[in-house]
């Protein structure tokens, strides 16, 4: 009986020394190979809480798998998340195992902002985000076609397909992967403005106001004139007068355009020519932002026919050719 209760008072003190040393290494900070600054790892889908104390060893952290999994299991019985997100983590001087597993049961990865403009071309965005520090390039390898195949939309034209916002990613996020958010967001928005559409608008499809809203975006820059040079295309469309756009006509120029749009250029024909072909361009020509495709579904009530530029980013609109003339001399040409 002696012996039992002697084993047990061992055992006992044995687990409290167990639990004490435990404690110690938990609420000590982990040797990391900075003093200053932090320590990136990347933690891929799927990985074991072994294979998390390999990426961190490999760091050059030091965490023993051992005690690493058993406060994992603590974590986890006290309520933590039975999994550890995918993404880059980061940690600094100081922090302690237990810290390190707040972060990483809460899937507190790094992230970062990206900008995809308004207005800019696919092609435009494609340069950016060769360019843009903390991604992972993946489009750098695949051609327009099997970018959009990659993103399950195969056959699409990339051009207006994405929606222009400033996104917060992880870090080392791909690029194909913020494209793929942008597409999805695109499509929320875009479904949404077209369930409230304007009634009586000649658009067929979704597509085809998105066409529309990427003229409008490079057309203006003032929020206030969009509803207006959109009501002008809109009234044009009705009308079935060519759109006559020198947007779209600089868009099919392509490589060819340097700067200068000449008449020639306007009396060249390719899909986008709206001044040599009726209706619609093939696809839009540029990233359409909100305000854009609002003014596209919600164009003002106008008999517009014809607009041009003042100047200062603002444009006249008038009625009828005549009035427009006017306009063209006054604020092109300085005549009064």
């Amino acid at each position: 009986m002696k012996t039992l209760l002697r084993l047990a008072v061992f055992l006992f003190c044995l687990g409290g020394v167990a639990v004490a040393a435990l404690y110690g290494w938990l609420t000590r900070p982990l040797t990391l190979p900075v003093t200053a600054g932090t320590v990136e790892f990347r933690i891929p889908a799927g990985t074991s809480l072994r294979g998390v104390a390999t990426i961190l060893a490999e760091a050059g952290i030091n965490a023993q798998p051992d005690l690493l999994a058993f406060a994992m299991f603590l974590k986890r019985w006290r309520g933590g998340g039975p999994h550890i997100r995918t993404g880059t983590y980061g940690i600094t001087a100081g922090t302690t195992p237990w810290e390190l597993l707040d972060i990483l049961v809460a899937g507190r990865v790094l992230q970062m902002d990206v900008r995809l403009v308004e207005g800019w071309t696919f092609r435009q965005w494609r340069a950016r985000l060769r360019q843009q520090a903390g991604l992972a390039h993946e489009l750098e390898r695949l051609s327009d076609a099997e970018v959009m195949a990659r993103l399950n939309l195969a056959g699409t034209s990339p051009e207006g397909a994405f929606f222009p916002d400033t996104y917060r990613v992880d870090l080392h996020a791909s690029d194909l992967e913020l494209l793929g958010l942008a597409a999805q967001t695109l499509q929320k928005h875009l479904r949404r403005e077209w369930a409230a559409r304007q009634d009586g608008l000649p658009y067929r499809t979704p597509y085809e106001a998105l066409i529309v809203a990427s003229i409008v975006e490079k057309e203006t820059g003032i929020d206030a004139d969009r509803p207006m040079v959109a009501s002008v295309f809109v009234n044009r469309l009705r009308l079935g007068m060519r759109l006559q756009t020198d947007p779209t006509v600089i868009y099919g120029l392509g490589d060819a355009f340097d700067g200068n749009l000449r008449r020639r250029d306007l009396e060249t024909d390719t899909p986008y020519n709206t001044y040599t072909r009726a209706g619609l361009p093939p696809t839009p020509i540029a990233m359409p932002g909100l305000a854009s495709i609002r003014a596209a579904l919600h164009p003002a009530r106008t008999r517009h026919l014809y607009f041009v530029a003042r100047g200062d980013g603002s444009s006249a609109f008038s009625e009828t050719l005549e009035e427009h003339n006017q306009a063209v001399n006054r604020f092109q040409r300085g005549q009064r």
